[in-house]
């Protein structure tokens, strides 16, 4: 394998591989690093809102989805209490991150990207102009170095790639929720495909939609006292089900379930000496409707540009500006539902905030549709300016 990179991407998922693809088409030699092997399916809720369509579309892969058989969603379905609110979704779609993640690579192969799976990767020392990263392949093969002008770190929310240099400083939300999931393969008609189900509750919420391959995708974030009040993340989410009237599938305490590390977390910095964070290593909230596939995704298709300035020189300016750009695709939004948040661990408020959208569903409706709402994913020739 060849030892110099003009980047090279440390993370296969959803930023990772938009990333790889987008700067590979661009002519730029890229590597990609995962350090598990594909298809994998991962903790997630499957679902693509029309900002993570826009961001395909904006790098030429607009069919994507569609073609990988995804599911079109047009409804979100939430209980609380026993009450049942039906909404409209703007232009959704449910697709397996196994099948999504791996047209992803493709696409990033087919188009001049060298793919290395079972590989781990951390930063060391700034050489000339380049940056050394070591590889860490699984299976006792030796370790490697090599050299990359740019470093794209995607390697999600617990990654361990920086440098001790490079003053990685992740703050976590103290309250923060933990992430839970599992696939259930059942014949439940109550969960319906084409529809996000959401059932809300104090102590977290658990959303169910249905895959293209028929099984029904749980995703779910709990406080982490819920579930070990509980006696465990499927007795949590039984709970939180019941509360909310929705059935509980018979398969849920028997499927096999996924946690994920504490999720609301801000990356202490956001570039560094020739590398960039995006997607979940760049800082994360709980989503609701797909946002956060939809955050990694723009960040993914909007660092290309970035790389290819940094092939001729870096500078502590580009890593501002790379700063700023995240904050208007992603920081900004995740505030949003960051507040959502909030107000979902108030119970009378939640109440009444649902008592309301019975009444007048348009105003739910708007909140959805701003949460759905696509980034401008038009760039300056120049990104210096």
């Amino acid at each position: 394998m060849r030892n110099s990179w003009d980047v090279v991407v440390i993370g296969a998922g959803v930023a990772g591989g938009l990333a790889a693809f987008d700067c590979a088409r661009r002519g730029l030699s890229v590597l990609l690093v995962e350090k598990r092997s594909f298809p994998r399916w991962k903790v997630c809720g499957c679902c693509f809102n029309a900002n993570a369509l826009a961001a395909l579309a904006a790098v030429g892969l607009p069919e994507l989805i569609r073609d990988q058989g995804g599911v079109p969603l047009d409804q979100v379905r939430l209980g609380l209490n026993g009450r049942t609110l039906n909404l409209g979704l703007p232009e959704g779609w449910a697709l397996s991150r196994e099948r999504f993640d791996q047209a992803l690579v493709h696409a990033a192969e087919a188009s001049g990207a060298t793919v290395r799976f079972q590989t781990g990767a951390v930063l060391e020392e700034t050489s000339a102009e380049e940056r050394v990263v070591r590889l860490r392949p699984s299976g006792g093969a030796p370790t490697e170095r090599i050299r990359a002008r740019v470093v794209l770190v995607a390697a999600g929310l617990q990654h361990q790639v920086l440098a001790s240099g490079d003053r990685d400083t992740t703050r976590i939300d103290p309250e923060s929720r933990i992430g839970a999931g599992c696939l259930i393969n059942d014949d439940e008609v109550a969960y319906a495909g084409g529809i996000i189900h959401m059932a809300i509750a104090r102590c977290g919420y658990v959303g169910l939609v249905r895959r293209e391959d028929g099984a029904l995708n749980l995703a779910a974030a709990f406080d982490p006292s819920a579930v070990k009040s509980a006696g465990g993340v499927a007795h949590a989410a039984d709970q939180v089900l019941r509360r909310a009237g929705f059935v509980v599938p018979r398969a849920l305490e028997t499927s096999r379930w996924q946690l994920t590390p504490a999720l609301t977390r801000r990356a202490g910095v956001s570039a560094g000496d020739r590398f960039l964070l995006l997607g979940d290593a760049s800082g994360y909230v709980e989503p609701f409707t797909g946002e956060g596939m939809a955050w990694a995704l723009a960040a993914g298709g909007a660092v290309a540009p970035f790389v290819e300035e940094a092939q001729g020189c870096w500078s502590g300016d580009l890593e501002q500006r790379w700063q700023r750009r995240l904050e208007e695709m992603t920081v900004s939004r995740q505030r949003l539902c960051r507040l959502l948040s909030m107000l979902l661990r108030q119970p009378s408020a939640t109440a009444a905030v649902f008592r309301l959208g019975c009444l007048w569903p348009a105003i739910p409706e708007r909140v959805i549709t701003g949460l759905n709402r696509a980034v401008p994913h038009t760039f300056c020739a120049d990104p210096c300016h």
